[in-house]
């Protein structure tokens, strides 16, 4: 076996990759950029090596400086992870030269498969039933909107080297067309170098389901069933699952055949992903293969136990699957949720900054039978760049059955605690929460469907209300009582928001919170861990464990459960009277403006003092982690003042363009 291996990526994949190579007995060199230079994948690997400044075009996309490090520590061997270099074959044909294993499938397998144009030519004289559209290269805009007319619109417009979900837009008319199609080019080539764009067809109402496929070099090929990919925005998957809702056996079957044929076809000796777009019917067309590890792998591991880092290695080393078709099977159901710094609150925009705390759920089993894992490459106290993907960790639950890994997983994002950055958490609470999702009748319009208008939080249930009230009474009984100035008064008016609840407190004989409900109902609150000074709420409402996230300002608290996130205020009858009469503050002026969303890097601003600007035109065009986000006019106006130019760094809420 290999005695040290070179990683070629950074982020929660290094770490991965390190923990197996552990377990096996395998040195890792951690290559990094200046902006990773303390990472965890650093801290935790036996040697580094620095290979460049920040973007990664300038150190980790660079083969020579990989090649380079490898030379210098003595590697044998290079793994890719994901992303970066991972499906370049031109680098695993360089480090076959050199001498050096890639971790990975075979180059005459990345070139077939990888690139996406050549993977449908060849997966549909495979008998692969494919999508319907134009597999040629397209030059121009015009010839774009021609090809696209021919297919019928709507029409996805993808980048032939992409992933990731970048290179992606779905065109609806001629102008949606003439405008995605630059956009992905420009995309394509800062994100993969590679600006070559291809169409296909958009099917109406479709599901993400993907077959994991594992190879080895003596012509075994087996697949470790499906993953439901469909929860999606801007197609980046959020949200995964394994096995989908969707499939009966025989589906799961003629799919992992077909992926299973695929492979061989092009002698596939390492794990690999074959893609589908089912439609609710579960028909069924090949989408793309991706030759890496995918993202979303853990899944796979949970309900199947198998390693795929693991069986990437040994078969890179050149042994034989020790298992075949047969000896596989699906254990349980298991749930991943990607966990992103991006502020749902304002669109889901990249959030940058410092975790200036991360409180992570336990991992392994716990006592309601669901199992946590959570693949993170971050730390408290570390930095989330503009320069990478903004993922913090992949949390993910594995249950008996759908239903127990859903509420498993409702837990453990209720036990993550971030501050500093913006994230997703309680919009994938609300996912976890929403009937829709509970009954697995998803699609890749999911989140537009259900969040038409954005995510703005959710209104709390009778049981978050109950929460929430709980919560703050306790935590007001707590500090008093820290503080030497308990009130020993037993009726409160507690404000959610602006909404007043009654309750009344009174302690049993084994101290626990008793409350009853001026509404009607009675609540008993137990197991309480809470302090000032803590981050999370931990209890138990009549038996039921629960964790809200809790900030202590002025005159109250800010407290969320999941989704549902509140001001609360614990008053006494009276003073709630005189903050039922205080007014309402009103918002500023903010409509003569055009700020910048998020962090990030001006494209370009198009737009100059002085001139007359249409409702829909483009104003500004701003750049943040590796994706173009274009801001248009919401009015007609006049523009008094331009605030940047191309290149310049901008802040979220910078003003970019006023209007007169």
């Amino acid at each position: 076996m290999f005695s040290k291996i070179l990683i070629a990526n950074r982020g929660e994949i290094a770490v991965r990759i390190i923990k197996t190579c552990r377990r096996m007995g395998i040195k890792t060199v951690q290559v990094y950029s200046e902006a990773d230079a303390g990472s965890l994948a650093v801290e935790m690997a036996d040697e580094s090596v620095l290979i460049g400044p920040a973007p990664a075009a300038q150190s980790y996309l660079l083969q020579d400086r990989i090649v380079d490090a490898v030379r210098q520590t003595g590697a044998e061997a290079v793994h890719p992870g994901f992303g970066f270099l991972s499906e370049n074959a031109a680098f695993a044909r360089r480090l076959e030269a050199e001498g050096i294993t890639f971790i990975g499938p075979n180059p005459h397998a990345i070139e077939a498969m990888g690139d996406k144009i050549t993977s449908k030519k060849f997966a549909a004289e495979a008998g692969v039933s494919t999508v319907p559209g134009h597999m040629g290269l397209i030059e121009t805009t015009e010839h774009a909107v021609e090809i696209a007319n021919q297919i019928g619109y709507p029409v996805m417009i993808k980048a032939s080297a992409g992933g990731g979900g970048k290179g992606i837009r779905v065109a609806h008319s001629d102008a949606d067309m003439a405008e995605g199609f630059a956009a992905v080019k420009a995309e394509a080539l800062n994100a993969f170098g590679d600006d070559r764009v291809f169409l296909e067809k958009f099917i109406i109402d479709p599901r993400h389901i993907e077959i994991q496929v594992l190879g080895d070099k003596h012509g075994n090929v087996v697949h470790l069933f499906e993953r439901e990919c469909s929860i999606q925005r801007r197609n980046q998957k959020v949200i995964e699952e394994a096995p989908s809702p969707l499939l009966d056996e025989a589906t799961r079957a003629a799919m992992g055949a077909q992926a299973v044929a695929l492979a061989r076809a092009v002698n596939y000796d390492s794990a690999g992903t074959v893609e589908f777009v089912a439609g609710q019917d579960k028909s069924f067309f090949f989408l793309e293969m991706n030759t890496r590890l995918q993202v979303e792998h853990p899944v796979t591991e949970l309900i199947t136990g198998v390693d795929l880092v693991e069986q990437m290695i040994r078969s890179a080393w050149g042994e034989t699957l020790a298992f075949a078709q047969d000896d596989l099977a699906i254990d349980g159901w298991a749930i991943e949720s990607r966990i992103y710094a991006e502020d749902p609150y304002r669109g889901f925009l990249p959030s940058i900054g410092r975790l200036v705390r991360y409180e992570q759920p336990e991992e392994g089993e716990h006592e309601d039978g669901y199992v946590v894992r959570n693949d993170s490459g971050v730390r408290e106290g570390d930095e989330i760049s503009m320069f990478y993907d903004p993922m913090i960790a992949k949390l993910c639950a594995w249950g008996p059955t759908r239903d127990e890994a859903l509420t498993g997983m409702a837990r453990a994002l209720e036990d993550t605690h971030l501050q500093g950055v913006g994230h997703n958490i309680p919009f994938l609470s609300a996912v976890m929460d929403q009937p829709r999702f509970r009954g697995g009748n998803i699609s890749t319009s999911y989140i537009k469907d259900e969040f038409p208008d954005g995510f703005h939080g959710l209104r709390p249930d009778a049981r978050q209300t109950q929460i929430m009230i709980a919560a703050a009474v306790a935590m007001n009984e707590i500090a008093a009582e820290q503080a030497g100035d308990p009130s020993d008064r037993t009726d409160w008016v507690v404000l959610i928001d602006k909404t007043p609840h009654g309750v009344d407190l009174s302690y049993d004989a084994d101290e626990a919170l008793l409350l009853a409900f001026t509404g009607g109902g009675h609540a008993r609150l137990t197991e309480i861990d809470w302090r000032p000074g803590l981050a999370q709420f931990r209890a138990e409402l009549d038996g039921e464990p629960f964790t809200a996230e809790v900030a202590r300002v002025a005159d109250g608290f800010v407290i969320r459960h999941r989704a549902a996130k509140a001001r609360v205020r614990v008053l006494t009858p009276h003073t709630a009277e005189l903050y039922a009469r205080l007014p309402e503050k009103v918002a500023a002026d903010t409509s003569k403006l055009v700020v910048s969303p998020m962090p990030g890097l001006v494209v370009a601003i198009p737009v100059t003092v002085g001139q007359e600007v249409k409702a829909g035109e483009t104003v500004a065009i701003i750049e943040a982690m590796k994706m173009q986000n274009i801001l248009k006019a919401e009015r007609d106006g006049v523009v008094k003042a331009v605030g940047a130019a191309a290149g310049d760094p901008v802040a979220a809420d910078d003003v970019l363009v006023e209007f007169a």
